[in-house]
C-alpha cells in the first residue's frame, strides 16, 4: 500500500478566456467582493497549511509592501533567480522543484495551496503532482495575459467534482486531476 500524501491544489482565479493575471502580472481584473471571497479566505485557513507560488506571483505583493502574503501558512517561493526572500519566514525553492514538492506532499499536514503561476503549474502538472484544480472563474475577458497553464506536453483529463455559482457572476469549479 502506498503512503498517504497531502493534496496539492491549484486554486486560482481566472478569466473566461483563461488568464490568471494581466501581462504586467496585475490582477485588478478579478471580482474581489462577494460570498466567493469570504469562502475563499475560509478555505485558505481551513484546508491548507502550506502555500507554494512562483517568483512572479510572489513579487506582485512587493508593490504593496507585502513580503509574507500568507502569514498563517508555511510559504514557499519557487525561483531560479532569487538568492533569498526579503522575509525570513518565506522559504525559497531554487533547485529540484519536483523533488521539493514531493517532499512537501509526503509531510504530515493539511493540503498544499498552489497559488500560481502558470509556468510552475505546468511543471507540477507534468510531474503528476497536482491532485485538484479549483478555479474561480470570473466574468471577465482580457484578450491577453498570463495563462492558467503554460505549455503542457500532453493534455490532462479533469473530472468535475462540483460547481457553485455566486450572485456576482463568479463560478467556482472543482476538478480532480485524473491519473
Amino acid at each position: 500500500m502506498q503512503p498517504q500524501t497531502r493534496k496539492l491544489t491549484y486554486h486560482v482565479a481566472t478569466t473566461l478566456d483563461g488568464y490568471i493575471a494581466r501581462e504586467d502580472d496585475s490582477f485588478d481584473c478579478f471580482v474581489f467582493e462577494g460570498d466567493h471571497a469570504t469562502e475563499y479566505m475560509a478555505t485558505l485557513r481551513n484546508s491548507y497549511d502550506t502555500v507554494l507560488m512562483g517568483r512572479r506571483t510572489y513579487e506582485v505583493g512587493f508593490k504593496f509592501d507585502v513580503t509574507d502574503p500568507y502569514p498563517y501558512l508555511e510559504t514557499f517561493v519557487v525561483s531560479r533567480s532569487m538568492k533569498e526572500t526579503p522575509n525570513p519566514r518565506v522559504k525559497l525553492i531554487s533547485d529540484d522543484v519536483v523533488g521539493a514538492v514531493r517532499a512537501l506532499k509526503a509531510k504530515e499536514g493539511k493540503g498544499i495551496y498552489l497559488s500560481g503561476g502558470g509556468t510552475l503549474a505546468a511543471q507540477l502538472f507534468a510531474a503528476g503532482l497536482v491532485d485538484e484544480v479549483l478555479i474561480k472563474l470570473n466574468p471577465r475577458l482580457l484578450g491577453s495575459g498570463i495563462p492558467l497553464v503554460s505549455r503542457l506536453d500532453k493534455h490532462l483529463e479533469l473530472e468535475l467534482r462540483s460547481t457553485k455559482v455566486y450572485r456576482n457572476g463568479v463560478v467556482l469549479l472543482q476538478y480532480d486531476v485524473q491519473r
